[in-house]
């Protein structure tokens, strides 16, 4: 290793770049050749969880890239409804390519009135199924949808059997922290977002723009 360092420090600024420029040639050529293994396309179930921040935010950028790329998208927000939201401005800035169901009504521990939490659950889940079934909405995401699921005030199978009889191209986000495993096993893709520092443990406060 050091004497492979050892030259690298010897060769020219030219010989540098067409070292380079091979090394990256194989390096697509080798990309390129999995690539046209990948031949399935099919609408995604996508699971965000975890302890770390960005489950929904990035979520939000899914919604935000399918927009621009003229898609039609829903959002559900099972848990965060009386909060103000930047997402939520930009959202209905787009009314014509938007659903937008704000049916949660805080957090849990805030309602503190498990019956009034399952029935909000219910009706937000009617909404999100409505969605996820139908031929209009070519993105649907549940955010916060995982909270619920924890609590028990839907069943996964529910959801899972919903999310088993979507339109084939249909992509369906689900964000929150503590995803159940049986939604896990089930989606297609699932990112668990690791918390190494956060703020809000140093006595620092939610932050316009970071966090809502």
């Amino acid at each position: 290793m050091a004497e492979k360092s050892e030259k690298l420090k010897n060769l020219s600024e030219e010989e540098l770049n067409a070292r380079h420029a091979e090394k990256m040639k194989k390096k697509k050529a080798a990309r390129d050749k999995i690539i046209a293994t990948k031949t399935i396309e099919k609408g995604l179930t996508i699971v965000h969880t975890g302890k770390g921040k960005g489950k929904s935010t990035a979520a939000f950028g899914m919604i935000f890239r399918a927009i621009g790329n003229d898609m039609k998208v829903g959002v559900v927000q099972f848990v965060k409804g009386k909060w103000g939201t930047g997402e939520r401005k930009v959202l209905e800035a787009f009314p014509d390519q938007v659903t937008l169901a704000t049916m949660g009504e805080g957090f849990t521990w805030e309602t503190q009135d498990r019956q009034r939490d399952i029935e909000a659950a219910r009706q937000a889940w009617e909404k999100a199924r409505e969605m996820i079934l139908d031929d209009v909405h070519d993105m649907v995401l549940c955010d916060e949808l995982n909270i619920v699921l924890r609590y028990d005030y839907l069943p996964v199978d529910e959801i899972i059997e919903t999310l088993k009889q979507k339109p084939e191209m249909k992509h369906v986000i689900i964000t929150g922290r503590n995803a159940k495993d049986e939604l896990i096993d089930f989606a297609d893709l699932v990112t668990e977002m690791e918390m190494v520092k956060h703020p809000f443990r140093s006595g620092v406060k939610a932050q316009v723009g970071i966090e809502f």
